[in-house]
């Protein structure tokens, strides 16, 4: 059992981090770190020891009328930039004029920070604190900044007006402005004890045995495994998938989207290529991987793969897509000649 202090609400592999973030100076973090070890969390809960009335060394105390305003999204000194829908994933209330556009289906949420949300933050930061304990622009997921967007940021992220704090938070920061990136102090996330992860798991309703088979589906990432559970893939589907997929029998990916697909698809061919090279595989057991491919087949596939991820939010036909998905990967699992291409939407 890992002997980290517990913190409500939040993972325990964060709680160190988040004291450790509470002792230093710096006006504008980076926090940085693959997906699914809780990059958003961290940031609201730094944000939220900021503005608490009445914070101890490890957080906000949850209790006071900050931390209550926090809780229900209405904070007068806390600006959080997201892209629209995951503002909607979060349950975080969009401006009228968005959230009237979106009702009167004009247009759909973006997936993108807009500019002008940007512009209304920097507006934000100039204003004077309604609370009396400075004011926070919380941004995640940081790489959906457009350069536009990104640059509309620095100015103020350089010279802040004021008492304002800004953190940023991401799982693709090589994705960011190298500007962005250096006038912040960056922060990497830990990696979770194993332990640690699975009776977090557990804490949220898994079963012990799946918990572990998909904490290895998730690469190690808790909150990838949770997320793999809420969507109803079994530990059991994803053992036989990569000999489903052998078979070019595309029912292996049905309930996924496109992502999903891609994103299995992506770690069966890296474990495949491990393989190739000596290693040990990361997301599937052994027994479970087909026959390993020639390098330049699983080379080609990769490639491909990463292609069709370019073009996975494009509205084709979703059955369509996820058959050529995996007539794709049984033409690369099936040892196809080195000439051969195979064909991506």
């Amino acid at each position: 059992m890992s002997a980290t202090p517990e913190v409500p609400g939040l993972a325990p592999w964060l709680v160190g981090p988040l004291s450790d973030l509470l002792r230093q100076r710096g006006h504008a973090w980076l926090l940085q770190g693959p997906s699914g070890l809780g990059q958003y969390e961290l940031a609201l809960a730094l944000a939220s020891a900021w503005l608490c009335e009445q914070p101890t060394g490890q957080g906000a105390c949850g209790r006071c009328g900050s931390c209550h305003a926090v809780a229900v999204r209405t904070h007068a000194d806390l600006c959080v930039l997201m892209p629209e829908i995951t503002m909607q994933e979060l349950g975080w209330p969009l401006d009228e004029r968005a959230q009237s556009d979106i009702d009167d289906k004009k247009r759909k949420p973006g997936r993108e920070i807009r500019v002008e949300a940007m512009r209304d933050a920097v507006g934000f930061a100039q204003r004077t604190s309604a609370r009396g304990r400075g004011k926070v622009v919380l941004v995640y997921p940081a790489e959906r900044m457009n350069p536009i967007t990104a640059n509309a940021l620095l100015k103020t992220l350089e010279e802040p007006v004021g008492d304002v704090r800004f953190v940023l938070a991401t799982e693709a920061a090589w994705q960011l402005l190298p500007t962005i990136r250096s006038r912040c102090l960056g922060f990497t996330l830990p990696w979770p004890e194993a332990t640690d992860a699975l009776n977090w798991l557990a804490s949220h309703g898994i079963a012990s045995g799946d918990a572990a088979a998909l904490l290895r589906a998730a690469g190690g990432r808790p909150r990838d495994a949770l997320r793999l559970a809420r969507d109803g893939h079994s530990p059991q589907a994803w053992a036989q998938l990569p000999r489903a997929l052998q078979s070019g029998d595309a029912t292996a990916l049905s309930g996924r989207s496109a992502a999903q697909a891609i994103d299995a698809m992506q770690k069966l061919c890296h474990d495949l290529m491990a393989q190739q090279c000596g290693a040990a595989p990361r997301f599937f057991e052994p027994a479970d991987l087909p026959p390993v491919p020639s390098s330049a087949v699983l080379a080609r596939w990769s490639k491909s793969l990463a292609q069709s991820a370019r073009t996975e939010e494009h509205p084709f036909n979703a059955g369509l897509f996820l058959e050529a998905l995996a007539s794709d990967a049984h033409n690369a699992l099936t040892l196809v000649k080195p000439d051969r291409r195979p064909r991506y939407p």
